[in-house]
């Protein structure tokens, strides 16, 4: 009976132990700016975890892709071809 209930208790610190870390790491990644996040190898590690305490953290980092991407103007009907010069094309943005 005494060693079950200290295989149990053990059981039950290295369970609390573990969450608290997990609750940690979390907190301490959730108030970096999002910048620094994605800077190094483990900016997935706590993706699964903001999705859940910082569910717009997905939306920030959806608008900040969709602002990094730039699209090349589509050329009017009417424009000359000023940036095709022999085999080469330029845009100007």
């Amino acid at each position: 009976m005494a060693e079950t209930v200290g295989m149990l208790l053990t059981i039950a610190i290295v369970l609390v132990v573990v969450i608290a870390v997990v609750v940690v790491i979390v907190a301490v990644y959730s108030r970096l700016p999002l910048e620094r996040k994605y800077e190094g190898p483990g900016g997935g590690l706590g993706g699964s975890f903001e999705a859940v305490w910082m569910p717009s953290a997905h939306g920030a980092g959806m608008e900040r892709d969709r602002q990094t991407k730039r699209t090349a103007p589509a050329p009017v009907a009417g424009d000359p071809p000023n940036g095709i010069r022999g085999d080469r094309i330029t845009l100007d943005l």
